[in-house]
């Protein structure tokens, strides 16, 4: 966003300047919650050149090595097998470690996560969060554990990390698989550890969505050995030379032009960090104080990513349900969102084979109700950010007289 739009930004201040109610829209271009960023473009340019004169364009080329090496070191694990996506690496993942019958997940996560398991003949058994983290609740892990579980899928949400600890202490109690799908938190610690090191093995997501993008892409991390050799076999076809295959396998490998993206901007991770600390300190800032609306905070002894900002509105102290603002602020170009709305036991095929999974998930039902995810990364400058909490301190303060006008109105 140029200089020139930034100067164009006005102090709403009364339900007449706000776009919704017939104002001008505070943003001419719209503001998405995950616009890629993007590192050294030069780097990149001259990677991508690289490979076009090698003619090396997939199958384990000299990037793919490399960010595979310089991810496992980042992450402090022995082994990383980079992938096409971070969906083919859980599928790979399951499959490898013989997950088979039921699998204990959160219900509050993106859909996949459930939806590979269901792809693979499982069971995803929905299990409740904590609704201070929005991580999967141990408490409740133990209780759904039945003579048909295999494994327990944790998610470190919004790079939040899992209650890990109580996690490995069921699945080693229990005899269980223990799985991380880390797709939000590379960068992240717990226990002064980064993450990636935690359970039989972890997946992180590199689509261009998140934080550290390598265009499309994941990767499996483990410190298990014999895991890393068999997975590699596995997103390979099965192949273990060129006539020789030894497993059941797929195509899971990540192309050497996304190993040149991820391995540009892991380049500048440290940059990417910062920028994130700074917008969700600034929104902090910029929203303190305001009664029914609150920033998930994240804990500052623990190195995070910073990669979502995470507005809770209470319906009970604003007057206003989350879809509400959700909408006054689209109407600005403000693009928040509400993930993981409605939670994977209200989308199908799960509503239909679990209708009653509800009754179970009462802190699920309440979060998700109540998140919305604003814009930071690398295009959200202190500007944006300061015209957007103006917007949203606008409509608190009226929201009584704003609630009325919305009466009768559709709610979409």
């Amino acid at each position: 966003m140029d200089q020139e739009q930034e100067s164009r930004y006005s102090v709403k201040s009364r339900i007449g300047d706000l776009a919704f109610f017939g104002g001008t829209p505070a943003f001419e271009d719209a503001l998405h919650v995950g616009r890629p960023n993007i590192g050294n473009r030069r780097k990149f340019d001259e990677r991508v050149h690289d490979i076009l004169d090698r003619k090396w364009l997939t199958n384990a080329g000299i990037y793919v090595k490399e960010f595979e090496r310089r991810i496992a070191e980042y992450a402090g694990v022995e082994h990383c097998i980079a992938t096409c996506n971070a969906t083919i690496a859980l599928e790979i993942v399951i499959r490898a470690l013989g997950m088979a019958g039921e699998v204990i997940v959160p219900a509050f996560t993106h859909v996949v996560t459930a939806h590979v398991l269901q792809w693979l003949g499982i069971i995803p058994v929905f299990c409740d969060i904590d609704a201070r983290t929005h991580t999967i609740d141990p408490n409740q892990v133990d209780r759904l554990i039945s003579s048909r579980t295999t494994g327990i899928l944790g998610v470190h949400l919004w790079g939040r990390p899992c209650d890990i600890e109580a996690l490995s202490d069921i699945a080693k109690r229990r005899s269980l698989k223990l799985v991380f799908d880390a797709a939000q938190a590379l960068g992240c610690t717990y226990g002064g550890r980064m993450i990636g090191s935690f359970g039989t093995v972890e997946v992180f997501s590199f689509h261009a969505t998140k934080f550290l993008n390598s265009l499309e892409g994941g990767a499996i991390v483990t410190n298990d050995s014999e895991l890393a050799r068999k997975v590699r076999l596995m997103k390979n076809f099965g192949f273990a030379g060129n006539d020789s295959v030894e497993c059941i396998g797929t195509n899971g490998k990540m192309n050497e032009v996304s190993a040149a993206m991820g391995l540009t901007n892991l380049e500048s991770v440290t940059d990417f960090i910062s920028i994130n600390r700074r917008n969700h300190k600034q929104y902090q800032d910029g929203l303190a104080g305001l009664d029914g609306v609150a920033l998930l905070p994240y804990q500052e002894e623990r190195s995070c990513n910073y990669q979502y900002v995470v507005l809770e509105v209470d319906e009970s102290k604003t007057m206003l349900t989350r879809d509400q603002v959700m909408r006054i602020l689209h109407a600005e170009n403000i693009l928040a969102r509400r993930y993981f709305y409605p939670g994977c036991h209200r989308v199908e095929p799960y509503r239909t084979l679990y209708p009653n999974a509800h009754l179970h998930l009462p802190e699920t039902e309440c979060v998700a109700a109540r998140v919305l995810t604003l814009p930071t990364g690398q295009v959200i400058t202190p500007r944006i950010i300061s015209a957007i909490c103006n917007i949203i301190r606008t409509v608190i303060k009226n929201a009584e007289e704003i609630g009325k006008l919305l009466q009768g109105m559709p709610a979409n």
